[in-house]
């Protein structure tokens, strides 16, 4: 088993949950960040480019960093010292799985300049783990549509067909929102009717998804366990999604913990959509960039 000197890795953007499907499905888009690791004789250097280059960390604390000495940690032995190149694509902190890219990217850095000793199984799980939900990093790790539900001592992985009619709008506005803040809000108990509400919504989206179906996935998207709590952090949400709706999406929910809302819609009103969610924040006086993406099916890749 050799190792290697140098290794890049690109990794998809995601959005996860989808409406009802809190903390256990997300899905792959087409937007990325590139990671380049080099071995290097010295102390760590990390440089970075791309959008909002000067906001991420370049000493030790950095999360890409730390997934990577992660990796040797797990297998117990002392990381070698790396030069680390960072390309951005995906926005910070927009609800668009930037930290999952850092994890997973992280993590198959170490484990292919080491000869790739981990499965994708378990670089799978540590990433999990790290993150501690799956609906981010485990598209992120294998692209496509993903379900994840946990066995007890391991996850279950499900690939959820996706319609190729079914187009992701994404609008992603020009301010943050943490996860923490977004967690914050969320009730720590639900009423049974919106457990059952939400089950029976979850169940609906995967058939929608797979088959297209415009009016299952306009009931579908509906939520009770996460978005009723923070579509208040989100100025402008309701105007969005009532703009959204009325060009022609099936729905629109929260991308990840937010701010960037997701609408699904047809080939047919995807531009429309596009324009109208543009239209309804800039009446809000926020500034958006608003854009149809498709689906990643290969997820992270190395070379």
């Amino acid at each position: 088993m050799s190792v290697v000197s140098a290794i890049t890795v690109t990794v998809p953007a995601t959005t996860a949950n989808l409406g009802p499907g809190f903390d256990c499905i997300g899905a792959a888009l087409k937007l990325y960040n590139e990671f380049k690791f080099t071995r290097q004789e010295g102390g760590l250097t990390i440089h970075v480019t791309g959008t909002e280059a000067e906001r991420v960390q370049t000493d030790e604390s950095n999360l890409l960093y730390q997934a990577f000495v992660k990796f040797y940690q797990y297998i117990d032995q002392t990381p070698p010292t790396v030069k680390i190149e960072i390309k951005l694509g995906v926005p910070l902190a927009r609800g668009l799985g930037s930290s999952a890219t850092a994890i997973v990217g992280g993590l198959i850095a170490a484990n292919q300049l080491e000869g790739a000793t981990m499965s994708q199984s378990q670089v799978m799980e540590l990433a999990i783990a790290m993150e501690g939900h799956p609906d981010n990093v485990v598209p992120a790790l294998l692209g496509g549509c993903r379900l994840a539900a946990s066995s007890g001592a391991a996850w279950e992985i499900c690939d959820v067909p996706w319609h190729q009619d079914v187009v992701p709008v994404i609008a992603i506005p020009n301010f943050e929102l943490s996860t923490s803040k977004a967690r914050g809000v969320l009730p720590t108990e639900v009423s049974r009717a919106d457990a059952i509400f939400n089950t029976a919504h979850l169940g609906l989206l995967l058939r929608g998804l797979e088959t297209g179906n415009g009016q299952w996935l306009k009931t579908a998207l509906q939520d009770k366990l996460h978005q009723p709590y923070r579509k208040a952090l989100i100025p402008g949400y309701d105007a969005v999604n009532i703009a959204a709706v009325s060009a022609g999406a099936y729905g629109m929910v929260i991308s990840g913990a937010g701010p960037t809302l997701l609408a699904l819609a047809d080939k047919l009103h995807s531009k429309a959509v596009e324009a109208a969610m543009l239209a309804a924040w800039q009446k809000e006086g926020i500034t958006a960039k608003v854009r149809s993406l498709s689906l990643d099916i290969q997820g992270a890749k190395s070379f």
